[in-house]
């Protein structure tokens, strides 16, 4: 069981030692490496600080006659994500460990995201108690609070990287008896699905997951919640996924309005690129999520708004956003180079957007609706007088998603027959 333990060793040696022997003690195998650059290493690294910046296509001298503390944490990010990789590519690695304040923690994530989902991937920072997303982006990364400075080994921090230390050969030992278990009896080899969720689309996916369970598919259940999308868009491009149940696209919404959601200009684009069958419809496009109401920009002053809970404030659409809205998800499914289908819930998009709730508005979502029936190209349209979250509308999109699956295992793009 080996583990790489990310640390600068001009600033952070004692606590790399303190969690090398840790480690050490419970069974790993560590590999020590020096993301460092300008002062000298307090503790001898595996992997020296050199074959980092190599590895980076650059070199230490160069690096030191720069001077330049961003240009050098740049580079060994660069350089410690490719000698992770390798090493994982190798079968050399079980684990990532990574310690320090903003430099140590841009390291040392840059080199975990590049690693696939289920490898441990442990971080002990300054910043965990602070907005984390820049650094987990959409991987399992584990944030810890390092609570003090990580600035020696004290009463404090001693128990902060003993836990740390603790929790993630707990990972590693639980992975390794997870794969002798899986050797000795396989799982059954269920295709996987990727379906977007939200809170006010929670029937709709939940019926709609049912069906196609029943089917023989694995369902795996995205929040659309910025993160969540960026990480279902990633393991579609990644090859991972039979079919896509893309309900819940409020996160362009957020994207295009200027909410604190969005996942990305690039949201809804995988699965029509790599042409993976998917059904695509417009759950929660009724809203922009904002945290507090104090924290809702002034130039939204007099929108209608709907306070989900004390830190979630929604904002209702407007027809002319709704029209935008449409555009950019009948555009991004036309280019689908697989089976795609759209389909509308005439009803309403979300739990507070029918009729007697906050948001049901029915001029916004003919806006949209409309710019879908204009724009949608080739993509087959399906319209129905059902609410999002009504059963038979549930039932319909996971038996569509179910046909296109089967046609598209038995069509490639040139007619003949694929698997």
């Amino acid at each position: 069981m080996s583990l790489y333990l990310l640390a600068t060793l001009d600033t952070k040696a004692d606590e790399a030692a303190f969690v090398r022997d840790r480690l050490g003690q419970l069974g790993i195998d560590v590999t020590l490496v020096d993301t460092g650059c300008l002062g000298a290493p307090g503790v001898s690294p595996d992997v020296t600080r050199e074959q980092v910046y190599a590895a980076a296509g650059t070199s230490l001298a160069a690096m030191v006659a720069r001077n330049d503390r961003g240009i050098a944490v740049s580079r060994a990010a660069d350089g410690v994500r490719a000698i992770v990789e390798e090493a994982w590519q190798a079968g050399q690695l079980d684990a990532v460990f990574a310690l320090g304040g903003s430099a140590g923690t841009t390291i040392g994530t840059a080199a975990m995201r590049a690693l696939p989902l289920g490898v441990p991937k442990m971080m002990v920072s300054t910043l965990a108690s602070g907005q984390v997303r820049p650094y987990v982006g959409d991987k399992d990364i584990v944030m810890m609070n390092s609570v003090v400075d990580i600035a020696g080994i004290n009463r404090i921090s001693e128990k902060i990287l003993a836990a740390a230390a603790a929790a993630v050969a707990g990972m590693v030992r639980w992975n390794r008896q997870a794969e002798q278990a899986d050797a000795a009896s396989p799982a059954p080899d269920r295709p996987l699905v990727a379906a977007s969720m939200f809170g006010v689309t929670t029937p709709c996916v939940q019926q709609a997951r049912a069906v196609l369970q029943a089917a023989g598919y694995e369902v795996l259940v995205f929040h659309a919640t910025g993160t969540g999308g960026e990480a279902m868009e990633s393991l579609i491009a990644e090859g991972l996924l039979a079919g896509v149940l893309d309900m819940t696209s409020t996160e362009l919404a957020d994207e295009l309005v200027g909410g604190v959601l969005s996942a990305g200009a690039d949201r809804l684009t995988a699965a029509a690129r790599v042409g993976l069958p998917q059904v695509v419809s417009v759950g929660a496009t009724d809203m922009v999520n904002f945290g507090s109401p104090d924290s809702v920009p002034a130039r939204f002053s007099g929108r209608t708004f709907y306070e989900h809970n004390a830190t979630v404030t929604l904002m209702r659409t407007t027809p002319d956003e709704c029209r935008q809205i449409g555009r950019e998800i009948a555009r991004k499914v036309a280019a689908s180079r697989g089976p795609a289908s759209l389909i509308l819930p005439l009803r309403g998009v979300s739990a507070i957007d029918r009729e007697g709730q906050p948001f049901d508005d029915p001029a916004a979502r003919e806006a949209m609706f409309d710019e879908i029936r204009q724009h949608h190209g080739q993509v087959e349209l399906i319209e129905l007088d059902a609410h999002i979250n009504d059963e038979p509308f549930a039932t319909a999109a996971a038996r569509k998603l179910i046909e296109l699956m089967q046609e598209g295992s038995e069509r490639s793009t040139d007619g003949t027959v694929s698997t």
